[in-house]
Order: structure tokens, then sequence, then C-alpha cells
């Protein structure tokens, strides 16, 4: 059986979107001595580093990427990995990742931060989906959207294609 994908964002509204983005958590955070996007693997270091250079090009907050390595198919998560902890105390991170499905990975990626000594902890989306079932709030969302539990989303970011993809 073959599944029907139905393409809901493009190139153009990706970039449109992650210039958006950009652009609150900057509005939201134009205090912040520095700003610490960390990427959920892969997809969500993908888009971090689009914020990133968003940010670059309107702010003179320094941007600092972390990558958080995480088993999202696990039903429990041992042990989240970060490419490297902050460089200072008190300091503001943005988690960022392709998807919100359930909150559940989201959940997991919060967890080495709370045994930090952070400022603020902020989430960031491409797609929110409305239906989770972890009590997880995004800070920044892209595009929101409605689907059943039976519908996926796959984000798509390569050189050759940015895209989003109902299915």
């Amino acid at each position: 059986m073959q599944t029907t994908q139905k393409r809901i964002l493009e190139k153009s509204q990706i970039e449109q979107i992650i210039r958006r983005m950009a652009y609150e958590i900057y509005e939201n955070n134009y205090d912040a001595q520095k700003i610490f996007l960390a990427g959920i693997d892969v997809n969500g270091e993908k888009i971090a580093e689009l914020i990133k250079r968003e940010m670059n090009a309107i702010s003179d907050i320094p941007v600092d990427l972390i990558r958080i390595d995480i088993d999202k198919d696990a039903q429990s998560q041992p042990v989240v990995r970060l490419s490297k902890e902050p460089d200072i105390d008190n300091f503001t991170v943005v988690i960022v990742d392709d998807v919100l499905n359930s909150g559940r990975t989201m959940v997991y990626a919060l967890d080495p931060f709370l045994k930090m000594s952070v400022r603020n902890i902020q989430t960031a989306v491409l797609v929110n989906r409305t239906h989770k079932r972890f009590p997880i709030a995004v800070d920044y969302k892209g595009f929101e959207l409605g689907t059943t539990i039976e519908e996926h989303i796959h984000v798509k970011l390569t050189d050759d294609e940015s895209s989003a993809y109902l299915y």
C-alpha cells in the first residue's frame, strides 16, 4: 500500500518561518548575554543552524549551537547527550525540533538543561501538531496543524529540498 504525501510547506515558506522565528526569539531575549540554540538531532539541529544564521543577521547577541542526541523511538531515555555544555551560567536556551508530535522527545531534551544553572528554557518547532500526550507548550511555532493520530509529518531538509509533508 502506497501512502500519498501532501506537501504542507515548501522551501520559501520554511525560509519565511525561520526568519519570523529568529525575530521572535530575538524580541523575547533582547537582553540575553548569549543565546544557545539546542537542536534535536537531525532536523532540529538543521533548523537551529538556519535560525542562528538569521539571528546573526539581525542581532549582536552571540548565538551558539548545541546538538541534542536522543533516540526518538525509545520509550524511555536513559541518556540524552549534548554536543557541548553552555560555557556560561544563567543562560538562555531554545530547544529546537522539526515536529512536535506527542511531546515525549521535547520532554527528554529538556532534562539535561534542568540540571544546569539556566535563566530561561524555551522551545521552538517548525510544525506543531495539536494532539500531544505530554504537557509541552511551544514558545515559537512555525506552522500549527491539527492531525489525526494516524497521520504523520515528515520534514525534509537537504541541499536539494526543504519541504514538509503530511501523509
